[in-house]
C-alpha cells in the first residue's frame, strides 16, 4: 500500500501544474508557450534520466534510490509553493524532473523484479492504474484547490504528503534478492537495436507525444471557448482520465479478447484517434465525452505496452524499463511544447490534425512490432556477451 501511496503523490506532483497553466500565465504575465514550460521542463529530464536510473538500478538498491528521491521531491515542493519568481519556479520544476524518474524507475523495477514472471503483466497493469489515479487527482485537485485557496496551497499539501511517504518507506522490504549486475552501455545499445524493442519504444514515444500535447494545450483551448472558465471546471474535464483505471485492471481480458498484445494496442490507437477527433467539437460537453474515449484508447496502448516490455525482457529489466520510460517521457516532452507552434499559428483544429498524423505513425510502428515478434516469437537476442 505504501508503494501505491507514493506512486499517487508522485504523479500528482508531476501533473499538478498542467490545468492551472493559464493561472501562471496571468500572474506572471507570460505567453501561453512560456506557461507551458512548467510542464515541459518537468518532463524534459524524464526523457533522459530514466535510462541512467535504469542502469543505476542494475547495480544499486531500488529501495535506497526510491526513499532518497521521495525526500528530495517533497522538499522541492515546499520550496516551490513559497517561490515568487518565474525563473525560480522553472528551476525547481526542472530539478523535480530530475528526481521523479528515479522514483518511477525504482517503482517499476521493484515491482517487476519482485513479481513472479507469470504475474508481471497484471502487476505492472495495477501499477499503471495507480499512476492514472495520481495523474487524475493531481490535475483535478490542483484546479479545485486553486479556485478555493490559490495555486500555492496544493503544492504545499503535496510536499507534506511526500515527506510522509518518505517516512512510510522506511519499512519497505529490502531488495537484496534482486540479483543486480553491472551493465555496460553496449548492452543498452544492443537492446535498442532489437527490432521488437525499437518499434515498441517508437510506439510509446508517439502515444505520449499526442497525450501530453493535447492535454497541455487543452486548458488554453477551453479558455478560448469561454474566457471566464474556472480552473475547477478544467480540472473536472480530466474526469475521463479515470477510464485508464478500468482499462489497466482489465488488461489481461482485453489482450485475451483481441488474442494478442499488438492487436489490442492497435484497437486502442484507433479509439485514441476517435477521441482526438471528438476534441474538434467546440463544446465543453462534447469535449468532456471525447476525453473518456481519448483516455480509454491511450491507456489501452500504454497499459499493454508497459507490461509487454517486461514480458519481452528475459533479463536486464531495469534497463528495459528505463528505456521505456525514457521514450515515453521524451515523447511527452516534445509533444508538450513543439506542437504549440501549430496551435499558435493555425489554431486548435490544425493542432489536433497534427496529433492524428502522429497516431497514424504509431499504427505503423505497431504493425512493425507485430512482424518483428512473429518472425522470432520465442527467441530474444542475448543482452550480454
Amino acid at each position: 500500500m505504501k508503494i501505491y501511496f507514493c506512486t499517487v503523490i508522485t504523479f500528482c506532483s508531476l501533473y499538478a501544474a498542467q490545468p492551472i497553466q493559464p493561472v501562471f500565465q496571468q500572474e506572471f504575465a507570460l505567453s501561453s508557450l512560456q506557461a507551458i514550460l512548467f510542464t515541459t521542463l518537468m518532463m524534459l529530464p524524464l526523457g533522459i534520466a530514466p535510462l541512467f536510473y535504469g542502469v543505476l538500478l542494475e547495480s544499486f538498491s531500488a529501495r535506497l534510490l526510491l526513499r532518497s528521491a521521495i525526500l528530495i521531491l517533497g522538499l522541492l515542493e515546499l520550496v516551490f509553493c513559497m517561490a515568487d519568481s518565474y525563473l525560480l519556479l522553472l528551476t525547481i520544476r526542472g530539478l523535480q524532473g530530475l528526481v521523479i524518474p528515479a522514483i518511477i524507475t525504482s517503482l517499476m523495477s521493484y515491482i517487476s523484479f519482485t513479481s513472479p514472471p507469470e504475474q508481471v503483466q497484471s502487476t505492472i497493469a495495477r501499477y499503471i492504474a495507480v499512476t492514472i489515479i495520481g495523474g487524475f487527482l493531481g490535475r483535478f485537485l490542483s484546479g479545485v484547490f486553486t479556485d478555493l485557496f490559490g495555486w500555492r496551497f496544493f503544492f504545499f499539501v503535496l510536499g507534506v504528503l511526500l515527506l510522509l511517504g518518505f517516512y512510510l518507506l522506511r519499512t519497505l522490504e529490502r531488495d537484496a534478492n534482486l540479483q543486480y549486475s553491472k551493465p555496460k552501455f553496449s548492452e543498452v545499445l544492443r537492446l535498442v537495436k532489437q527490432p521488437r524493442y525499437l518499434w515498441l519504444y517508437c510506439t510509446i514515444f508517439g502515444v505520449f507525444f499526442v497525450f501530453a500535447g493535447t492535454l497541455n494545450f487543452l486548458p488554453f483551448a477551453l479558455k478560448a471557448i469561454n474566457p471566464a472558465f474556472r480552473e475547477s471546471g478544467i480540472g473536472v474535464m480530466y474526469t475521463g482520465y479515470v477510464m485508464g483505471v478500468v482499462v489497466s485492471v482489465n488488461v489481461r481480458a482485453i489482450i485475451t479478447f483481441f488474442r494478442s498484445e499488438t492487436r489490442a494496442v492497435t484497437a486502442g490507437l484507433l479509439l485514441y484517434a476517435l477521441g482526438t477527433l471528438g476534441f474538434m467539437v467546440s463544446s465543453y460537453q462534447a469535449m468532456f465525452i471525447a476525453m473518456f474515449v481519448f483516455c480509454t484508447g491511450m491507456f489501452t496502448a500504454h497499459s499493454i505496452l508497459s507490461g509487454y516490455v517486461n514480458t519481452l525482457s528475459h533479463g536486464k529489466k531495469g534497463i528495459a524499463n528505463g528505456l521505456y520510460i525514457a521514450f515515453y517521457y521524451m515523447g511527452g516532452t516534445i509533444g508538450s511544447f513543439a506542437p504549440g507552434v501549430i496551435y499558435a499559428h493555425f489554431g486548435w483544429e490544425m493542432f489536433l490534425g497534427s496529433m492524428l498524423v502522429i497516431l497514424v505513425c504509431c499504427l505503423y510502428c505497431v504493425s512493425r512490432l507485430r512482424h518483428s515478434v512473429s518472425v522470432h516469437p520465442g527467441r530474444e537476442v542475448p543482452l550480454v556477451g
